[in-house]
């Protein structure tokens, strides 16, 4: 067996376990979003919805879809990643890896991929519970599908590093609740950043979950607070730096090397 036969079947073998675990515990991967967005949908979209009207020539309800869905893929990939790979850890199998013939992108781009389908099809699940809400619209498939994406894998990268660095389950909770959780909020979820305060629409413009927040809604409706261009030229900083920053550590073996 060549080299290239090996990265595949370790690559597949990744994937496949990653995606089994997800399958196996669908009650706590799949069913906890649906049932948040719904209430995200009833309570925010129906009740506070109908007193705002219109957000950015949107229906309020339509305009929330957006943010929304890349709440829901920015904590289920980050999600999958940081606990998936810090029991890889933790059980210590994370060493079998590490010393097999496969290459640090391999188990990179495998994780990753698990991460990805969580990331996605969580997703995917929020987008058909909005169907019920509103009529969805996708002015550009491709743009839409691509921020999806890239936004998953930055994501997960960036809950694989954090995996790294921790040493105790308590660890990988506080990256998602001091971090990820007020910069999702704070990131035009449920506003437009035009109705901020001049001083506080500049600092937002310093949160890159607004990027990639609007790079989505742009995909979906067609309009953005923020250039189409800079969401791409972001995620795609973060995606190289996170990657470069994984592979390093992988290598290195710090955080993972008792």
């Amino acid at each position: 067996m060549n080299q290239a036969q090996v990265n595949w079947v370790g690559y597949r073998t990744i994937v496949r376990k990653e995606i089994t675990r997800i399958l196996r515990i669908w009650a706590q991967t799949l069913v906890p979003p649906a049932i948040t967005m719904t209430l995200y949908f009833l309570i925010f979209g129906k009740i506070i919805g109908s007193r705002i009207g219109e957000m950015g020539d949107f229906d309020y309800m339509l305009f929330i879809v957006p943010g929304l869905v890349m709440m829901s893929v920015i904590t289920n990939s980050y999600g999958n990643m940081v606990s998936s790979f810090f029991g890889a850890k933790f059980g210590r199998h994370i060493e079998e890896l590490l010393i097999s013939p496969l290459p640090n992108w391999v188990i990179l781009a495998g994780y990753v991929t698990g991460a990805l389908a969580r990331g996605v099809g969580v997703g995917a699940v929020v987008l058909l519970v909005s169907m019920f809400f509103t009529e969805i619209r996708i002015e550009h498939p491709l743009i839409t599908l691509s921020v999806l994406i890239l936004t998953a894998i930055v994501f997960a990268m960036a809950g694989m590093v954090n995996a790294i660095f921790a040493q105790k389950f308590d660890d990988i909770a506080i990256i998602p609740t001091f971090v990820l959780a007020p910069l999702t909020y704070l990131g035009g979820v449920f506003y437009s950043i035009d109705l901020l305060p001049p001083f506080w629409e500049k600092v937002s413009a310093f949160n890159p979950i607004l990027y990639m927040v609007n790079g989505f809604r742009y995909g979906m409706l067609g309009a953005s607070d923020v250039a189409i261009g800079h969401s791409f030229a972001l995620i795609g900083v973060f995606t190289v730096g996170l990657a470069a920053t994984c592979l390093w550590l992988l290598h290195s073996g710090k955080g993972l090397r008792s």
